[in-house]
């Protein structure tokens, strides 16, 4: 049974709740493109994207793994190749950036590229530019991924790039304003333990699931 910890019945009630704080009116008045940063977290971007009378993509990225230990995330790469590493992790495990970097390029073209090809057509991210973008997902467990869409959005010469979570954990608050023109979410937690904690129903979403509902 669920305690009183649990702040959403589900992502719809979650897009309901995260749309409720966003400046739907001012943000009407200009150009915006929702992007979700994750398969779970599509159908929310969706539905934040209908109230936005904006266009909905996918901002694909893929976790990079430490070594024999496919459990324990180090780094992220986007469909742009743009890489974040977590450096503190890489430095205690004493992981090599060639190795991340390496890693990083196996993954872009072996699955990323795949993603990519369905979703879009093999239509990939080259230009943002004049497009103000807001990032969704249905939370964020850490900062990793949200950091390299952020940094994807940026090199792509968005206009502005924004997020929109219903909860972050307290810590990541300070690291994702640092780089984004603004930051939204309904719940804040200083002990986060993980998202599907604070869901009443979180059913696993894949990415075959999204290719039925994005048209």
């Amino acid at each position: 049974m669920k305690t009183d910890k649990v702040y959403f019945k589900n992502r719809e009630d979650a897009a309901a709740q995260l749309i409720d704080i966003l400046p739907i009116e001012e943000m009407k008045l200009e150009d915006w493109i929702v992007f979700s940063t994750s398969a779970s977290g599509y159908s929310i971007a969706k539905i934040v994207a209908k109230a936005l009378n904006a266009k909905v993509d996918y901002l694909f990225c893929a976790k990079i793994y430490t070594p024999n230990n496919d459990e324990c995330e180090i780094a992220i790469v986007s469909e742009s190749q743009e890489v974040v590493i977590h450096e503190e992790l890489a430095k205690s495990f004493d992981i090599s950036l060639d190795y991340v970097y390496s890693k990083s390029k196996i993954v872009h073209e072996n699955l990323l590229n795949e993603k990519v090809y369905k979703f879009r057509n093999n239509k990939r991210l080259v230009n943002l530019e004049n497009k103000n973008v807001l990032l969704v997902d249905e939370g964020l467990n850490t900062s990793l991924t949200m950091m390299a869409c952020i940094k994807t959005a940026i090199n792509l010469k968005a206009k502005s790039v924004s997020v929109a979570v219903p909860i972050i954990p307290s810590a990541s608050i300070q690291v994702i304003e640092s780089i984004a023109d603004d930051l939204y979410y309904k719940k804040n937690i200083a002990h986060f333990i993980n998202i599907k904690h604070y869901y009443e129903e979180l059913e696993e979403v894949k990415f075959i699931d999204i290719l039925n509902i994005k048209n």
